[in-house]
């Protein structure tokens, strides 16, 4: 990697000296640690068993709003149009 690139990536709005690069890859460490723990204390833990199912189904749901937005939206293909004139 060349020091341009590291520079560019250190000085980036969502670099990890901000916020905006902590945040997702501590929610990734949450949503990991959900995922393995489908399989072991939380069977026998049930609050933590559904809290666990409900943070896997919640961020399922908003992996959908994304994909629908980026993907099978009209709206986004009428802005793009819009912002092209």
């Amino acid at each position: 990697m060349s020091t341009n690139k590291l520079l560019a990536f250190w000085n980036h709005p969502a670099s990890p000296k901000t916020i905006h690069f902590w945040a997702p890859t501590f929610k990734w460490g949450i949503s990991i640690a959900n995922i393995a723990d489908f399989s072991n204390y939380s069977m026998k833990n049930w609050n933590l068993f559904i809290v666990n199912f409900a943070m896997a189904r919640t961020g399922l749901y908003q992996l959908s709003r994304k994909i629908k937005q980026d993907y099978f939206s009209e709206s986004t293909e009428i802005e793009a149009a819009a912002v092209q004139e």
